[in-house]
């Protein structure tokens, strides 16, 4: 056994240092105010339920003759999209001149207990799509679906391309049971009838512990250690409490949609397989045959880079491309390397097709 080396003048820098940060943590605190997000100005074009479309407003007209419109998860809030002033996918997109529209699902509570995906996908994302292209009087309109928005806007594709520009789809899954996906390994034995029948509709802290025990350590201990690193600079404490907030804003999961997504997405894996039926409709990502770009993170968690990678084998259309990043599940969004890169990848790539 190596013995452990202390050198006591260090230990000691080490310990005035962070009694240093403790006690400028309290100025600190005291000069903050509130941390905002959702930082990019916006008007309400259609709102159905709790569902609202947001229309963004850049700097200046978009120049896109084609809108976007971002689908984002139901399990967390769509503002990690445009979370702050540096750190927004939406801004950038804005300042190359796209026009972003943006599918806010709000907090289902109990009189969304039987939502079904057919709801969602037939229902919320057609009338919401529909909303869109008749603000900028357009037959069709471009789709970025952001992981399970992603898998979602993978149907709505399949069942409607009469009514999709384009598709673009963001860290989204496609084969939910790769090796690696420890999410998917997790929920394959689990009784979701009795689980979904006990709970009704699933809380949201439920959900949210779940996704931080897949890295516990990294998750619940060292962010909270690296914390005192960064006690007394204000924009530091600022962007970590600003990011924790979206974290813990978890809206609850409508029953029935949630029952369904993890019985014939995650246990069936159903969309690459075949057997998935949305509405009564089978949906066959054969029937994708507008243009795709899949954009994934090498370095992702949630969504191995396998379980989007296989998209490629299964779509219809025969102009398909995938752009791998550096990063992870969130850090595609909010990384500086991402922000310069992801927004003109996505930029470049819809204008060479305009």
């Amino acid at each position: 056994m190596q013995a452990v080396k202390i050198q006591p003048a260090k230990a000691a820098e080490e310990v005035i240092t962070t009694q240093r940060k403790l006690g400028a943590a309290l100025e600190t605190l005291r000069s903050m105010d509130d941390v905002d997000f959702g930082v990019t100005a916006k008007e309400e074009i259609y709102r159905e339920d709790k569902v609202v479309v947001y229309r963004f407003k850049g700097e200046r007209a978009p120049t896109a003759k084609v809108p976007i419109l971002i689908v984002y998860a139901l399990v967390n809030r769509p503002y990690m999209v445009d979370l702050q002033d540096d750190r927004s996918l939406v801004k950038n997109l804005l300042a190359k001149g796209e026009d972003v529209y943006l599918i806010d699902w709000g907090y289902p509570d109990g009189a969304d207990r039987w939502l079904t995906l057919d709801d969602y996908i037939n229902g919320y994302i057609a009338r919401a799509v529909d909303a869109v292209a008749r603000h900028r009087r357009v037959r069709k309109i471009n789709l970025l679906g952001i992981c399970q928005g992603g898998a979602f806007s993978l149907c709505f594709a399949a069942l409607h391309p009469h009514k999709v520009q384009n598709l673009i789809t963001m860290v989204t899954p496609v084969d939910f049971q790769t090796p690696d996906n420890m999410l998917s390994n997790w929920v394959q034995k689990l009784d979701i009838d009795l689980f979904v029948d006990t709970l009704g509709n699933v809380p949201a802290d439920l959900m949210n512990l779940c996704y931080l025990m897949l890295k516990p350590v990294r998750l619940n201990q060292q962010k909270y250690i690296g914390l005192v690193d960064i006690l007394d600079n204000k924009v530091e404490m600022e962007n970590f409490l600003r990011m924790e907030k979206w974290i813990f804003d978890s809206p609850d999961q409508a029953g029935e949609a949630f029952r369904q997504f993890l019985k014939d997405f995650y246990q069936g894996n159903k969309l690459i397989k075949g057997g998935l039926k949305i509405g009564g409709r089978d949906v066959h990502l054969g029937n994708i045959s507008m243009p795709v770009l899949n954009v994934f993170a090498e370095q992702d968690h949630l969504v191995p880079p396998a379980a989007s990678r296989v998209l490629a084998e299964h779509v219809g259309t025969k102009d398909y491309t995938q752009v791998a990043f550096r990063g992870g599940h969130i850090g595609i969004y909010v990384s500086g390397r991402a922000q310069r890169e992801v927004p003109s990848a996505i930029h470049e790539w819809l204008a060479a097709r305009t």
